[in-house]
Formats: structure tokens, sequence, C-alpha cells
């Protein structure tokens, strides 16, 4: 039986309504306002006054689409309580509106479902705070546009004042003011009478009225207004509300606007529509080069800092001149290397080491990340992304104490970026393969979703649904386009349309296949619009859970793995010396050729060039020339040059023949006349250079500065040890101790899972049971609605065995061991040694109490015993 048929079972608050839900119906509340499960609420009463808490209503409307917000928008400016037909009319308009008459009602459902809205279709109620944060006032217009009531606007008016304007608007007088407004009221309200009394306006009068007419509301007035404003004063088309000031009032626009609360309502997504396609095997060929470049980026990265990266900054972070030296070396600019700086964080690959002087470095997980399969690395890489809530887009920024936001600084922490990656990727998911979306229609579609979020517009602020803040794109639209950019540097997306593996990864099904009439024939041609049915829009689909996204990342990278391409063993040998590497090479043989040669250049074909230097740092890392002869005889496809072959020997030749030791530092050599040409050098003259004997100098420098002075005067020294034995001066790989990677901030509080959600109704109901359960009274029970009952402890004992005798149900009073109370309904089984077994009825199973934590026992109703 509905309320209409049955008034008498019209909920009378939000707790009542709430106890007429099932408990799936409670469940699903907990699941989209998570915030209300902590604590468990003791009952229902509680779980309403929680859900009508400023901060847990300002998140929930936070969380509604742009109809469903329009929705409570037009109910905060509706009666209260207001009817369906009512709510209908201030969304459709007098005209109506089909799409807005088929969305209506799962938008009311939504609002429903999230305890913003209570009561029947014909008593509907907004939740108080929810109406005092969207009613219009003077310090925060009303999303829709529209002022204050005529009663509002008039409440500090005089009587006789309000006797002129009924008068002149050709009403009869009344002998009170209240009876005044509601004539005045009822005129505003008839579209046959307003009419009649807009034909009488002036041009000029209701021009004004059509500036006002769709917010803001208020404008300005002299002490001796204008003939135009006159008239509409004076018959309470405008009514003053302060000073220099006039309103529109609520009503009158409502006429003006043929019944509408919104200009433009809109209950439809807009559609996500696709600007280009491309081949689906083009798209996933793209994406896997991409994915590839991403990790040796990466590797080239920690590669960069593997001897100790950066000094870590006194407040945290990379300092302005590093991260431009680290973009310089990744031949890219500081946004991206930013983000390559920002993804090995976020996957714990690089840390900070913790020393006094704290710098970055690779961790120990890195080791172990380079030894996997290409795809197994990309795939901890994307996941790393995916989940990180470390936005790499707000470097470079300010902060709220106008601090500069650096790479790997606190302050990157942006709670929503998970689900906005989330949901850009499955918007991708929902075109057909091979389609990439236009931007913007991207950014419109998020921003229906989720109108309030990302700091864009306030909650009460005016309605801005046609223009975007021109203060700038909110946080969620920003976040949006890092999103787009990033997933083509990681190769989840290829030409902006999502590939195979990026599909897999999101958990999206593989699309049906296309009809080949309707193939696109080149690229400038358009797939059909993609949108959702008219009568419902559909929810973005939520997040996998992280049994799921290892599932759906283990797909991914199997997918992906056959498109990457095999490392290669070989390289070409020139007579430049040069060494060019066709593709990607095996990881000994590139990291060897990376000792013996500088990269001069990187794509398609990575070319090496041999120096001197390279050269004497492979000799300085342990190799001698024949085991450098021999490797690039093993690995060119090419003979060994002859000129790569001579510089070989000649920087062996010389390697070594000068000694540095520590004396301070000194030099011997067995050629008397390298010293003399050492000493007569300049250049030598900051190293204390000091002849000891024919063979040997002394040098006040440290044998490292000995050594780094000589090379760069043209010689090749070689360290030695105290015995005279060469050192071999290998840069040992700089690793942090074990670091996990930073924790993801969360959106607010976690999503229960089923187990919670299913103790947390029961509990609640167990509460709630207890709290409304009639119990007998007496004179010696304090105890209100809603308190614990309080009797002593000789009433408690006697009472629970005379229960025990008669099997009767008891209502007590419990505090467990923490200190929270709560109320039960109990039947005593038995009682002994200080103790009471019993079945609780709230619990639905038998259950143990010491009789020293029960405040007090109340005896049943006869009629709910």
């Amino acid at each position: 039986m509905s309320t209409e048929e049955n008034p008498a079972a019209a909920p009378r608050s939000l707790a009542e309504a709430l106890r007429g839900r099932d408990d799936a119906a409670l469940a699903a509340l907990l699941r989209s306002r998570p915030d209300l499960i902590t604590p468990v609420p003791t009952d229902l009463t509680q779980l309403a006054t929680r859900a009508g808490t400023r901060a847990s209503v300002v998140r929930a409307l936070e969380r509604l689409d742009r109809f469903a917000l329009q929705t409570a928008q037009a109910l905060a400016v509706a009666a209260d309580p207001a009817s369906y037909g009512e709510l209908l009319g201030l969304l459709a308009g007098d005209d109506g509106d089909p799409a807005v008459s088929a969305a209506l009602p799962h938008a009311l459902a939504t609002l429903r479902e999230q305890a913003l809205v209570w009561g029947g279709d014909d008593r509907l109620r907004l939740v108080r705070t929810a109406r005092e944060l969207l009613s219009p006032s003077p310090q925060h217009p009303s999303p829709t546009g529209l002022g204050p009531t005529v009663r509002e606007a008039t409440a500090g008016m005089s009587p006789g004042r309000i006797q002129e304007i009924v008068a002149t608007a050709g009403l009869p007088s009344t002998h009170d003011s209240v009876s005044a407004v509601t004539a005045l009221t009822t005129l505003f309200g008839d579209p046959e009478r307003m009419s009649a009394l807009l034909d009488e306006a002036p041009a000029e009068s209701v021009e004004v009225l059509e500036r006002l007419v769709w917010g803001p509301p208020y404008g300005q007035v002299t002490a001796d207004p204008a003939a135009r404003l006159r008239w509409l004063l004076d018959r309470g088309l405008l009514l003053p509300t302060a000073p220099g000031t006039v309103v529109l009032p609520r009503e009158v626009a409502l006429r003006l606007r043929a019944g509408r609360a919104h200009r433009t309502p809109e209950p439809l997504p807009p559609p996500v529509e696709a600007a280009a396609t491309h081949r689906p095997q083009v798209v996933d060929a793209t994406a896997a080069g991409q994915a590839y470049t991403a990790l040796a980026t990466v590797e080239e990265l920690l590669k960069d800092w593997d001897e100790g990266g950066p000094a870590v900054l006194r407040a945290g972070g990379l300092s302005v001149r590093d991260l431009k030296r680290t973009a310089a070396a990744l031949d890219t600019t500081e946004p991206v290397a930013a983000f390559w700086v920002e993804l090995a964080y976020a996957a714990g690959l690089l840390a900070s080491d913790g020393e006094a002087d704290e710098r970055y470095a690779a961790t120990p997980a890195y080791d172990g990340w380079r030894e996997l399969p290409a795809a197994e690395r990309w795939a901890l890489l994307v996941t790393a992304w995916l989940t990180a809530t470390r936005t790499a887009g707000l470097i470079g920024g300010r902060d709220a104490k106008d601090r500069t936001l650096s790479a790997l600084g606190p302050g990157l922490d942006r709670s929503a970026a998970p689900e906005v990656r989330h949901r850009v990727l499955t918007l991708l998911a929902a075109l057909p393969e091979g389609a990439a979306p236009s931007h913007d229609a991207v950014l419109a579609r998020l921003h229906w979703e989720r109108p309030l979020r990302g700091g864009g517009r306030s909650t009460a602020g005016p309605d801005t649904s046609a223009t975007e803040d021109r203060r700038g794109e909110d946080l969620r639209a920003r976040i949006a386009r890092w999103t787009l950019s990033e997933a083509e540097m990681l190769g989840i997306t290829g030409r902006g349309a999502l590939s195979a593996h990026g599909r897999a990864l999101i958990g999206a099904p593989a699309p049906e296949p296309r009809n080949p009439a309707q193939e696109p024939t080149g690229p400038g041609d358009k797939l059909p619009v993609h949108h959702l049915p008219h009568h419902r829009p559909a929810l973005p689909p939520p997040a996998l859970s992280p049994t799921q996204q290892s599932t759906a990342t283990a797909a991914a990278a199997r997918l992906l793995a056959p498109l990457l391409p095999e490392p290669l063993d070989h390289v070409l040998l020139q007579a430049d010396l040069t060494a060019v590497a066709p593709g990607p090479l095996q990881r000994p043989l590139a990291d060897m050729l990376g000792v013996l040669a500088d990269v001069e250049s990187k794509g398609g074909a990575t070319v090496y060039r041999f120096t001197p230097g390279s050269v004497r740092r492979a000799l300085d890392s342990g190799q001698a020339a024949s085991d450098l002869h021999a490797f690039l005889a093993a690995h060119s496809r090419t003979p060994v040059p002859q000129p790569l072959a001579y510089l070989i020997d000649d920087v062996a030749r010389r390697h070594g023949h000068l000694r540095v030791g520590a004396a301070s530092a000194y030099v011997r050599c067995d050629d008397d006349a390298v010293l003399n040409e050492i000493l007569a050098d300049r250049r030598a003259a900051g190293l204390g250079l000091r002849r000891l004997a024919p063979t040997v100098l002394a040098a006040t420098a440290d044998p490292a500065g000995l050594l780094e002075g000589l090379r760069a005067m043209g010689f090749a020294p070689a360290a030695e040890s105290a015995e005279g034995d060469v050192l071999i001066a290998r840069a040992d790989a700089r690793r942090t101790p074990p670091r996990t990677p930073p924790a993801p901030v969360p959106d607010g509080p976690p999503v229960p899972d089923d187990t919670l959600l299913t103790a947390a109704v029961r509990a609640v109901r167990a509460g709630d049971l207890a709290a409304t359960t009639p119990r007998r009274t007496s004179a010696g029970d304090p105890a209100g609605p809603g308190e614990l009952p309080r009797t002593t402890a000789a009433e408690t004992l006697a009472t629970m065995q005379a229960a025990v005798l008669t099997g009767e149900a008891l209502w007590i009073g419990y505090v467990n061991a923490e200190g929270g109370a709560s109320q039960r309904v109990i039947a005593p089984v038995r009682v002994e040694g200080g103790f009471v077994t019993a079945y609780d009825h709230t619990a639905d199973e038998v259950r143990t109490y010491p009789l020293h934590r029960i405040t007090g026992v109340a005896e049943l109703a006869e009629d709910e015993g």
C-alpha cells in the first residue's frame, strides 16, 4: 500500500524512512556513503543524524551527477514538502520535456538511496542540511539563479507598504500582512493573471525583468528609482531587500521561466564521440612501442642516478636545478621528466637513502624489477600509476601557502586521481576498437558525472552549467587531461585510442565486432556517437578490487608481451668510431656497451660513439684491451673497424702509465720526461706538485682530485694501492635501504566490503530493535527514550533470575570493555558466577554477559514480550 493510499504510513522523519528500508537498501546506503559506517551507528536514529551532518551531506552532494544535483537544487527551491508533480514541473517546465520526465525517476531514486531525500511521492523532503546548502541566500546564491520567495522577501516590510503593493497589483486589500502576502503569491503563481499583469508593463520594465530572470536575481537601485523600476516595485514584481538593493521574487521568476528552475536541464550525459579512428593493429603496435620506450626511460633515469642521485631538499623533494639536469639527461621536457621521476617513486623503484647527506637513489626493488620480462615490468609501472594519488602534473604550481610544489616533494597527493584515471580509461573502453575520442568530449562527460568535485564550483554557487569557471579548470578536468597524455606515454593508449592491453588493464570486456558496412573508410571519418540509454543514465563502474586488478594486470601483460620487440644480441660497428644498435639490446650487451661507449642519439636505432674517455672508462672497470677486442668481435655483425682497434690499443698502452697514491698524493712514472711535462704545464699549478725523485712527484691534492686534474690535462693515470697494485675504479651502484612505495591517500573512508556491510546492517538493526522496543515503566525507572535503563545490582540479579524461570525477554543496557554503551533485548537462560547466559534477540545468537557491565534491566511491554 502506498503512502498516498495510507497517509498514516508516511514516515515522519528520515530515521523512520530508513527504518522502512530492507537490509539490501541499507547496505546500498552504507556502500554509497561509507563515511556513515565509521564507526558503525548504534541504531537507525543515529544513522539518520549522521547522514544529516554538514560534512556528510556535502560529500554526498559532490558525488551526484549533473541531473541528480539539478533535481536536489529544484527541491531546495520547492515547497517543503513537495509533490512529485511539482518537482517535475520545476525541471521539465510548463511545456514538459520527455527526456526530463524519463530521467527524473532514476535521479529521485538516487537521492533517496543516498538518504538526501525521504518521503513518498506526495511528500518529498530534502534533508535539512542539503536544503540549507542549496537554498537561495544573499551570501550564497542558488545554483538555479532564483531568489527568495515573496514571503521571505517581505518579512521585514511594513504592513502599510505591503497593502500598497497589493492594491497597485489590482488585488483587494486584506486585514493582515499574512493574507496580503498569500494573495500576492497566488497572483504571481497564476499564469493567466500574471500574463495580464505583464501585458500592462512598459517595455523598459520587461527588459529589467529579462536581465534578472535567470540570475543573479539581485539588482541595485538609487534612492529615487527610474519610472521603469518604480512600476515593478509598486506591483511587487521587484521587492527591496536592503537599502539600494532589490530582488526578483522566486514566484515571479518561475512564471517568466515557464516554470523551469534551470535554464538548461541536463537529464542525459553528454555523448563521448570518436574524433578519429585507426586500425586496431596500428593502435596496439603504437601503444607497444610507447610501452617499451617507457621502460627504457625509467631504466635510463635510474641508471643516471645509479651512483647516487640528486640531494633531497630540506623541505623534501627535488630542486629545480636537479629536475632540469634530469630532463636534459632524458632528452625531454621538465614536466615529462617530473612524471617519470614520480612514476618510479610510486612504483617503489627509487627513494631517499635516509643518510645524513640525504640523496635519492634506486631501491633494492629496482634490481629485481630489471630482471623481470619486459611486459611484467610494464605491468608494475602502470599498476602503480593507476592507483597513485601523487599527481605529477601539479609540479611547478603553488600550494595553499604559496610554496612551489617540487617533484618528489610533499603536497602532491590528490585523492581523486585514481578515480579519474580509471573513469577516463573506462570511457575510452566504451568506444569501438581503434576509436580515439575528443578530449573535450571526455572532459564534458566527466564534468556531468561529478559537477561539484575538484574545486571548480562551490556547492551553493551560481549555475554555470553552460560555461566553465574561467578562473581555471577544476582539478578533475586537469587530472583527466594529464591522464590522457600519461596513458599515451605509458603505452596504454596508442594514437589516442585504448589498446587491447589497455582494455584488459581495467578489466573492460572486449568490444563487439563492428559491422563492416559501418567501418570508417579514412582517418577523418567519425564513428557513430556513443551514448547511454535515454531512460536511465548509467553509473560509472567501480574501480577493481586489488585481487581483480592483479588478474587484469596479468592479462594485460600477456596481451602486450607478443607486441614488444625482441632484444638483439648484436650491433653494427662503423668506421667513424660509432656503433648502431638497430633495436633494443640484450641487457648484458647494453650494459657493457654503455660502459665502453657514449650514447650519441636515441630513437628507433641507438647510436653509440667510442672516445678515449669511454675506452678508458672500460679499462678502469677492470677490462683488458684483449677483452674489449673479443667483445666487439663477438657482438658486431660487421668487422671491427681498424680506427676503433687502434683507439683501444692506444688508450690501453697509456692506461696506468702514471700511478697516483696517497702522500697526501703522489705521482710516479718511469719516464721522467713525462713528469717534466706535467710540472711545466700551467694547468698543474692547483695540484701543488713537487718532485721528490726523478720518477716521483708529490702533491697537496688528494688522490681523487689528482686523478681528475691529470685526466683534464690529457693524461691517463691509474690509481694504485699502498702495495703498489693498480686499483680497479669500478663505480658501485648505490642503493637505498629497503623502502615501501608511497601509500595512496584515500578519497575519504574506504568502501566497505560485503562482509562488513552485512555485519554493520545487522548491528544497526539490533541497536534499533533495542532502542525502539516498548518496555514496562515504573516510578523507579527514570530512563527516558533512547537512554539506558538504570537499576541496582540486586534488582538486576532478581529480575534476571525471575526471567530464567518465566522465559520472558528483558531489555538491558550494556557497557562493553571499551566503554561503548548499547541496548539489547535478551532472553536469560542461566545466571551463575556473576554472568548471565541469554539468547540475544538483537544479535540473533546466544551470548554471555558479565552482570557488573549491565547498567540496568526492564521488562518488555506485554504486547511485545
